[in-house]
């Protein structure tokens, strides 16, 4: 069995029927200036059920490719607003 990431982040925006886009943030430190800065990346998410609401904090699970841009299905709801 292979092994399948799981991301976690916050719901940004419906992106149409039963699509949503998540934003993920991570902490990395700068490699010359040694501070701790924010990278962002955005994933679409398939929401099949349409529960999910803006400002929602989710886990997504990576699955086959459902379109060109689209790789990863709801897992849970971890909160909302």
């Amino acid at each position: 069995m292979t092994h399948k990431r799981e991301i976690q982040g916050k719901v940004v925006k419906i992106s149409g029927d039963k699509t949503i886009s998540m934003v993920v943030e991570r902490r990395v430190m700068h490699p010359r200036y040694h501070k701790v800065v924010k990278k962002f990346k955005k994933y679409l998410v398939h929401d099949e059920r349409n529960e999910l609401k803006v400002g929602d904090e989710i886990i997504a699970r990576e699955c086959r490719p459902l379109s060109k841009t689209k790789s990863f299905r709801l897992k849970t709801v971890v909160g909302g607003e």
